[in-house]
């Protein structure tokens, strides 16, 4: 697995964010990639890197409903 450079990332929480700090955060990287992590591991935890076209997929799925509540 490649190593991705997380040095220079920007992350932001969502408008939506309670301030609880039980939060999602998304930094976009200068190649196209996408990190998501969460704010609760205080940026010591795990990051999941996205490619833009998997990132455009869950955008999409979100929109059209995919991941609502049964």
């Amino acid at each position: 697995m490649k190593e991705v450079d997380l040095s220079g990332a920007v992350w932001r929480k969502s408008s939506r964010s309670s301030g609880n700090g039980a939060c999602v955060e998304v930094a976009f990287l200068a190649d196209g990639q996408v990190a998501v992590r969460d704010s609760k591991q205080l940026g010591k935890g795990p990051v999941l890197i996205f490619t833009p076209g998997e990132w455009d997929a869950f955008l999409g799925g979100a929109a059209d409903g995919e991941f609502e509540r049964p």
